[in-house]
């Protein structure tokens, strides 16, 4: 699957006339190689991809992953650097580039200090993009990264389900945080026994549970915090983050009451509701993303509340992937798309957010995250 996507992603780049692409962004280092390192840039610790658009594929990465670099990755040659030590990871850029007319590069996901050094190597005039190629490529999944979504959409229903079992008057946020991951978790471990080989893969959720409730529910990013849940209050569980099997995510969530509902909230969430079933019933091969938006948006603005966030994004090995349900986004929606699908509305004191993901099929859609959304199925 890798040494495939490698060698299209080569052709891809003679097409464009890109002579060597240098491919920084941890997911597409991943989509290419199989390769996963969990430092990464953060720790200082720059990992490099150089493709060429013909000849060797070269892994540039820190020495202290070395080990795991040569049991997952599928290129010709890795090259590891060590802290310190001559002149690090920029030793082997300069012949990669040297003789290059035009050099792709990902301009949103380069870490400053390899760019700034790459801008040093590289007059300015040779220095294209290569994230339309890789935004291109990824946009319609294989049939092995359906399989994951599949997957992926059982531990989301499974976090779901543990988290709506949790909530409760006088429980406390965290609480509920504990039982998704540990719900998530054992179905990731389930799966990978199951259907992988990949016995490195981890299974367990590594992403802070989003979740508001009470006063806080208009908090969109909220963390699960000490605060202690309380009857009459909503809650909102979302795993946009946690949804992340053998490294595919979706997009996934709810709002929750603890008992009877303020009526005027309930108005709020139908409306939410009633959006995200518009943009589904307008979701299907050969429209643009952006009407679908459209007609999400439609439904929350005749209701009289303000122009909404986008309805939806394409997921897969990154949490944000081309297209985008979007005002702009004149993609034409094609089979093989990974979607997240939101309906949402916010007011001063209360917001209301539904989602689920979806592959799309030749004929329409398949849901991939189940859970009720009607308001008698959503109190506890």
């Amino acid at each position: 699957m890798f040494t495939e996507r490698l060698s299209r992603f080569q052709e891809k780049l003679a097409d464009a006339g890109i002579d060597v692409a240098l491919i920084t962004d941890d997911d597409n280092v991943y989509y290419l190689t199989g390769y996963y390192d969990y430092l990464h840039m953060e720790f200082g610790r720059p990992t490099i991809l150089v493709v060429p658009k013909d000849g060797e594929t070269l892994l540039i990465t820190p020495t202290i992953d070395l080990n795991s670099a040569e049991a997952a990755a599928r290129v010709d040659r890795i090259a590891a650097w060590n802290d310190g030590m001559g002149n690090e990871w920029r030793e082997e850029l300069p012949a990669a580039v040297r003789k290059a007319g035009a050099v792709g590069i990902e301009p949103g996901h380069m870490p400053p200090p390899v760019r700034a050094y790459v801008n040093d190597l590289v007059a300015a005039e040779k220095i294209t993009s290569a994230t339309p190629i890789l935004n291109q490529m990824r946009m319609i999944k294989s049939p092995q990264e359906l399989q994951l979504a599949r997957h992926a959409g059982e531990v989301a229903t499974a976090m779901m389900n543990a988290g709506r079992a949790a909530i409760g008057d006088g429980v406390a946020e965290f609480e509920v945080a504990i039982a998704t991951s540990q719900a998530g978790t054992r179905k990731a471990a389930e799966l990978l026994a199951a259907h992988y080989d990949d016995g490195d893969m981890s299974p367990n959720t590594h992403f802070l549970q989003i979740m508001a409730s009470g006063k806080d529910i208009i908090k969109t990013h909220h963390r699960a915090s000490t605060r202690i849940m309380r009857r009459g209050e909503p809650v909102f569980l979302c795993f946009c983050g946690m949804t992340n099997f053998h490294r595919f995510k979706l997009g996934f969530d709810r709002t929750f009451w603890i008992g009877e509902p303020d009526p005027a909230q309930v108005k709020v969430y139908e409306v939410a509701v009633a959006s995200q079933k518009a943009a589904l019933e307008a979701l299907r091969p050969g429209v643009t993303a952006e009407s679908v938006h459209a007609a999400y948006a439609e439904v929350i603005q005749g209701a009289g509340y303000e122009y909404p966030f986008r309805c939806g994004r394409a997921t897969g090995f990154s949490f944000l992937e081309a297209p985008q349900l979007v005002t702009g986004d004149t993609t034409i929606i094609q089979p093989g798309m990974v979607l997240a699908v939101d309906g949402s509305v916010s007011v001063d004191t209360f917001r209301a957010q539904v989602g689920d993901s979806f592959i799309i099929t030749e004929d329409g859609w398949e849901q991939l995250t189940q859970h009720p959304k009607s308001v008698e199925e959503v109190i506890l």
